[in-house]
This record gives C-alpha cells, structure tokens and sequence, in this order.
C-alpha cells in the first residue's frame, strides 16, 4: 500500500470513527455513506421513523470541518425558501440576491418527499447543476457538495412521491434499519451521556475533504471492469418486470462509487467485487416496476441480484 493509499484510508476511518460515536450498529451503512460523499454524490435516506436518518445526516456533517445547513421540507415550503432570491434594498434601490440554505457544503433535506413538486424540483436541479441560476445571474454552490435527503415510505398522507428521473439524481438510496440488541442499549446509553450529532468534533475540513474527492478519481478502472458495469445496467433493461431499468446516469454513478469504496479499502484499483457490494445501493432506486410485479410483490432488489447472478463477470483485475 502506498502512502496516499495509507493516507486515504487513514481519513477515512477517522470519518468513520466520528458518525460511529453516534450511529451503533450500521457500519456498512455508514461505510457506504461516506462512499457517496467521496465519489461526489448525494444520498437519499430511505426509513421508518426513529432509525436514526436525521442523525446519521448530522453526524456526517459535524465531521466535516464545513457549513451545514438543514432545509425542513413541508407542503407550504417555496423554491425561493430552498434557493434564495431577489430582495429589494431600499438604501440602495436595487435588488440584491439573498442565498438560501442551499448554499452548504452539507446541506440536510429532511423528508423531502413532504414539499410540492416544484420546491423538489428547485432542489434537484441544484443537485444536478451546482449552481443556482437567478434571472440571468448564475451562482455556485459552495464545493465539495452534497445533498443528504431523508423520507418516510410508511406515511405517505399528504406527501409528493419523487418521480424516477428524480430519484435518478442520488447517488445512493439506503435504508438503516433497527440496530440489533447491544447497539440499541449502546444508543440509550449515549442519550444519558449526552452524545449527540452536535457533540462530534470535525475530524476533516472542506479542503481536505476536497482533496480525497480528486484522489477518488484517479483510481484506476479496467476496461474489463467497465464492460461489467454496462453490462450489469443493460440486463435490467430488458427485464420484463421493469418499465424503466438502469440509466446510463446509473452506470457512471456505479463507476464513481466504485472509485470511492477501493479507495476506502487501500486500493488503487476497482474490482468487480466493489462493484457487486455497491449495486443495490446504487441501482435499486432507477429500477421502475410494472403493476404487474408489483402485485406479484417482486421488489427491485431481488432483480438486481439476479442481474449479479446471471452477468458474466470478467477475470480478476491482476496488479
């Protein structure tokens, strides 16, 4: 292993330690969240309630030496809310822009699936661009940059379902689950000591953080490796309980997080078995069933793994 490779690793468990102190119990979870933030992705948060959603996005901003911000997400809430916009001065007789909690280098969207279409909109189309654009003025976004996105699946009373092309926009769909047995008495311990998202010291700055993102993109990647990946997305297309497989949008995201987790393991190039650990998290959410699966009760994830199962996979990549 190299000292960059030792380096890497190095920083990235010290980010792993510091959301551990809060979250017990899910460290693939949390392993797999970092992974989204290394490979310049966002995360969509998908749980019942009580799980620790909120908690994991703060913990992985308190680690982060950067701005932070947490957009609460309701029926009445207005793109401008999310963004920011024009406010008149009077002092100067002029319209100055006023930014928005968007401007973050972490920025939470609590139960994003609770605002309109539009303010979801607003967002994921600053998730996509990195800017804001206002009139004719466009602003950018504080880098590195990430969206954390929660939502509820059990109560769906007065919420907004994100269509396909808007759930194609994470990088990452995971669900954290319940803890096991001693992870939960770890959690009710914590509560009494007063450990907490906001008590975690930063273990990165912005800069730092910066720096491991351009690292990611210099792992090497076979060809062989990127034939399997295509390969992996283009046998959900043709499945027939899907209307909508994997896009090419997909594809890339699995190449980046792929980048990210051998860079997490101290290695400098992908494997397939990276990409095999990485396909549900990454590929589930594109995937749209018919009705006709979905009376048969066939979930997305059972079919991801029959792509791993039926996909030839190449030679091992030899170094």
């Amino acid at each position: 292993m190299s000292d960059s490779e030792k380096m890497f690793v190095g920083w990235f468990e010290a980010l792993m330690g510091a959301v551990t102190q809060v979250i017990k119990g899910k460290e693939d979870q949390i392993g797999l969240s970092l992974v989204a933030l290394l490979a310049g992705g966002h995360l969509l948060l998908e749980d019942v309630p009580g799980t620790g959603k909120t908690s994991l996005a703060k913990s992985m901003s308190s680690a982060v030496r950067g701005s932070w911000n947490r957009i609460q997400f309701t029926p009445d809430l207005l793109p401008s809310d999310v963004t920011g916009g024009l406010i008149y001065n009077q002092s100067s007789s002029s319209f100055e822009f006023h930014q928005g909690p968007i401007f973050a280098n972490i920025v939470l969207a609590d139960e994003i699936n609770r605002a309109s279409p539009k303010t979801q909109s607003a967002l994921l189309q600053v998730m996509e661009e990195g800017q804001v654009s206002i009139d004719v003025t466009t602003y950018d976004v504080p880098q590195p940059f990430m969206v954390i996105a929660t939502q509820n699946p059990v109560e769906q009373e007065g919420t907004y379902r994100l269509p396909e092309a808007q759930l194609d926009r994470f990088l990452m769909r995971l669900s954290l689950g319940y803890p096991d047995h001693d992870a939960e008495v770890e959690v009710l311990r914590n509560v009494g000591t007063g450990v907490n998202a906001a008590t975690i010291e930063p273990v990165l700055d912005t800069k730092l953080l910066a720096k491991m993102i351009q690292y990611v993109q210099t792992v090497h990647l076979e060809d062989t490796v990127r034939s399997y990946i295509v390969r992996l997305c283009a046998a959900t297309r043709e499945m027939p309980e899907l209307s909508l497989g994997v896009s090419t949008r997909g594809a890339i995201g699995l190449m980046q997080a792929g980048r990210a987790f051998a860079a997490s393991q101290g290695r400098s190039y992908v494997n397939v078995d990276d990409i095999k650990t990485l396909a549900p998290a990454v590929m589930t959410h594109r995937m749209l069933l018919t009705p006709e699966a979905e009376l048969r009760r066939i979930s997305t994830a059972d079919l991801v793994g029959r792509a791993l199962d039926t996909v030839t996979t190449p030679d091992p990549v030899r170094v």
